[in-house]
């Protein structure tokens, strides 16, 4: 969908809004995962693009209440 196939800008920023969203869910989806197959925080970080810190910062607490165990640094 082009953006002038949305009627205004109210829709257009509603679309943005909603999208983001998804994103954050897809990306909270695919971070659960990875960890619970293995991956190490700097594996995740490097596939999305972002810290080690960055990463741990925004998934460790909502992955350990999901029960993920997570791995320690060595």
């Amino acid at each position: 969908m082009a953006a002038e196939d949305i009627p205004d800008s109210a829709d257009r920023l509603a679309a943005v809004v909603a999208l983001r969203r998804l994103a954050d869910q897809l990306e909270d989806a695919a971070v659960e995962q990875a960890m619970r197959e293995g991956w190490t925080w700097p594996q995740v970080a490097e596939a999305l693009g972002i810290t080690r810190q960055a990463v741990h910062k925004k998934h460790a607490k909502r992955l350990i209440e999901a029960g993920v165990t997570l791995r320690r640094r060595q």
